[in-house]
Parts: structure tokens; sequence; C-alpha cells
């Protein structure tokens, strides 16, 4: 079981300090499925590199905050300020509000469908199969987007991003547009729950 250690983070839009949870490093061996995801036992890790301001609403990858480890001097910085909303959101809505913002901001098509298929990895362990397919639906029209661009996903990384845009529209449940980027195995369950033997 992987074990989370509370650290603080700092907005960088709004300077708000808060505390969250990350992950505690693990040598537990990871599988990574057919659309990359590493699942490791126990939490998800990727639910912990999203973090949600709850001030201001600034979301993004938890790279984006200035970050601590709680010492007594941080959680004196802590005190009286209000408690952030980003612990009672879900994982998947952190990362969906990261992708608006990364939109928003112009980060390009590939950054944000990046950031849109980790929310559907959430909705896994979430066990929500609906925001799952739909997350998975949108990652995949923003990384088609992206590929249209040429530019924006790199020459080296075109093939792998086609064959995850057709792994994503199968898992989805849409044979047809997975089919047209050449993933061709049969439909399945969108969701791989741990322990289930799924891919």
């Amino acid at each position: 079981m992987r074990a989370s250690r509370e650290i603080t983070l700092q907005c960088p839009v709004c300077g708000t300090w808060f505390s969250a949870a990350a992950p505690e490093e693990s040598d537990a061996r990871a599988r990574t499925s057919t659309d990359f995801h590493r699942r490791v036992d126990g939490p998800e890790p990727v639910a912990y590199l999203v973090a949600l301001c709850g001030a201001c609403g600034f979301a993004g990858p938890r790279d984006d905050f200035a970050c601590d480890v709680v010492t007594g001097a941080s959680t004196a910085a802590l005190d009286g300020v209000m408690a952030s909303r980003g612990d009672r959101v879900a994982a998947s809505e952190k990362y969906e509000a990261a992708a608006d913002i990364a939109a928003r901001r112009g980060d390009g098509d590939a950054a944000v469908a990046d950031l849109l298929l980790r929310a559907a990895w959430c909705c896994i362990d979430e066990g929500d199969v609906e925001a799952e397919r739909f997350f998975r639906r949108r990652a995949a029209r923003t990384f088609e987007r992206a590929l249209a661009l040429y530019d924006e996903v790199a020459r080296e990384r075109r093939a792998v991003v086609t064959y995850l845009v057709g792994e994503l529209w199968r898992r989805a449940g849409d044979a047809a547009r997975a089919r047209a980027r050449g993933s061709t195995a049969s439909p399945t369950r969108s969701s791989t729950r741990p322990g289930s033997g799924g891919s």
C-alpha cells in the first residue's frame, strides 16, 4: 500500500498557501495499460500530481505551485487560512480545471489533451465510468487537433500519439473512430479496475 505525506503548496496566482497530500516514494512494481496509464498497488499517484487553489480556483500540475514539506513553520503559515476546497474536489475535476486553464493560457492542444487523459485515469479509481468515457473522448479530440497542427506533436511522437488516439476511442466505445486511427482491438469496457485483470 502506498502511503502519502502532507505538503504545503503556494498558489502562483494569488499566493495562498494550502495543504495537499503527496505520495511517498515507492518501489512497487508498476504495470502499464494500453493507454500508457502506469498502475501501481495502492492509491493512484496520478491523483496527487494536480492541485487546485481553494482561494482563487487556479488549477494545474503540482509543479506549477511552490512546494514545501509540512514543517512547524509551514503549518504556522496555514493558521487562520481558510481550508482549501481543493481537498474536497475529485482529482478528475482538478485535472479538468487544469486543462481548461492550460487551454486559456495557450499551452497547446497536446498539453491540454494530456491533462484530460489524466482526468480519465483518475475516474477509474473514482468509479465514474461515464466521466471516464467523457474525458477519454475529450482527450482523443484534443489530441487529434494537436496532430492536425503538425508542429504541436514532435515528429518522433506522432505515431505514439496516433496510436493513443485510436486506443482512447476504443476505450470510449467508438469502434469506427478507433479503426480509423488504426486500433484493431475490439471495444471493451471503458474501465480497468485494480485487480480486474483488464488491460
